[in-house]
């Protein structure tokens, strides 16, 4: 079972993330921030990750600390859970469409981190304490600490409860491609040697 368990604690924040990919979406998710946990629901059940978070933090402040802290930590225990990547994918893309939001996630467990959504901003106005803003720092946070490269476009969308929803399940449906075993391959999938 390729799973991992990761504690961040700082003087801002307290987060545990405990991850195992060959699961089967079961997920309990407490982050202090129901949107937050709402996504990140939909992101292991749809990913077929097991998830526990527990976070606490600052939130009297903002919710900065916790948001860009848990990419970290899901970031983290997402590259540990890999191993050595042994016969995975390593790639991985899907579409999804929620009403009338559409979107493309393509990436690939490279172990250089690359993160380009589009477009860059959003001419929706949302008034919920998640914004697009709190949304691509989450993402850059994980990119940053899986080393991952992720391309996702939002090709349509005029509900940003339905755009954000569907960019994370589309980002868990690509990931659960990539970090599938493929019992044909041999040692880890590069023709370098290793994955870095």
């Amino acid at each position: 079972m390729r799973k991992a368990r990761i504690r961040r604690k700082t003087k801002e924040v307290d987060i545990t993330v405990e991850l195992n990919l060959d699961g089967e979406g079961k997920h309990r998710i407490d982050t202090g921030v129901d949107f937050l946990n709402h996504m990140l629901s939909l992101f292991g059940k749809h990913g077929i990750f097991d998830l526990k978070i527990k976070a606490r933090g600052d939130l009297g402040v903002d919710i900065h600390h916790v948001n860009e802290d848990l990419g970290i930590a899901l970031g983290c225990t997402f590259l540990k859970s890999l191993g050595n990547k042994e016969k995975i994918s390593r790639f991985g893309f899907s579409f999804v469409c929620m009403d009338e939001a559409l979107i493309r996630c393509v990436l690939d467990i490279s172990g250089r981190p690359y993160l380009k959504v589009r477009p860059d901003k959003l001419k929706i106005i949302d008034d919920r304490n998640y914004t697009f803003s709190h949304f691509k720092q989450f993402l850059r946070a994980f990119v940053d600490h899986s080393g991952i490269s992720v391309h996702l476009d939002i090709s349509e969308g005029e509900d940003y409860h339905h755009i954000i929803e569907a960019c994370f399940k589309a980002l868990s449906i690509a990931l659960c491609a990539a970090v599938r075993i493929e019992k044909r391959k041999k040692g880890v999938p590069t023709t370098k040697g290793k994955i870095d």
